[in-house]
């Protein structure tokens, strides 16, 4: 619970300095996030190159493993990323720490995890009337990152964006979140969320 309270704070303190919002939704899923440009406030730091970021994924047991799914999915991170020169390709890497809960072998188990991963970002050479972008990300945390009863962590996701209006895009995209847990010995192999979404996404 305590771990619960402080994502949600970091969530609520954040969220007046976003300089970017997502909302993403599908006919059972609805999920939030935002990202703050760390260069925009520190000049020792060049701009969109160094983010903080908060996530909330409200997960329907439809599109997931569980027999019954009705907790949601925290998380916060960290990304530096940077443009591959004389490309349209901007790669990053990142850290992540997330929090959820499932009802497993009979009780409500904590899933904490510290997951690593890597990031991409290209501007596609075509010029469909407006920009288009590729968007992807894979995030991973082995036993050893794993908090709470999670055993392992993975997560993978990719969309498309297309700036419809200036800073303003619409996104089409793909989402997995692998939740893994260990109780009593036993390892419980669960998909907390699988499917695709559509949604918009706003920089100030």
């Amino acid at each position: 619970m305590l771990k619960k309270i402080g994502l949600l704070s970091s969530v609520a303190v954040m969220a007046f300095a976003f300089n970017s919002a997502s909302l993403n939704i599908n006919d059972k899923d609805i999920e939030l996030s935002g990202r703050l440009d760390v260069g925009q406030f520190n000049y020792n730091v060049q701009p969109n190159t160094v983010f903080i970021g908060a996530r909330y994924l409200n997960g329907n047991q439809s599109h997931s493993s569980f027999a019954s799914n009705s907790n949601g999915y925290y998380e916060v991170s960290f990304l530096m990323l940077k443009k591959v020169p004389n490309t349209a390709l901007k790669l990053g890497l990142g850290v992540k720490l997330n929090y959820t809960q499932a009802n497993l072998a009979g009780g409500t188990r904590d899933f904490t995890s510290l997951p690593l991963g890597i990031n991409a970002n290209y501007r596609l050479p075509v010029n469909f009337y407006v920009p288009w972008f590729l968007d992807g990300s894979v995030y991973y945390a082995p036993e050893v990152l794993s908090m709470s009863d999670a055993n392992s962590f993975f997560a993978y996701r990719i969309h498309l964006d297309a700036e419809v209006i200036q800073n303003g895009y619409v996104q089409l995209g793909y989402r997995s979140i692998n939740t893994n847990y260990k109780v009593n010995s036993v390892t419980y192999n669960e998909n907390y969320n699988h499917s695709f979404y559509a949604g918009f996404r706003f920089q100030f």
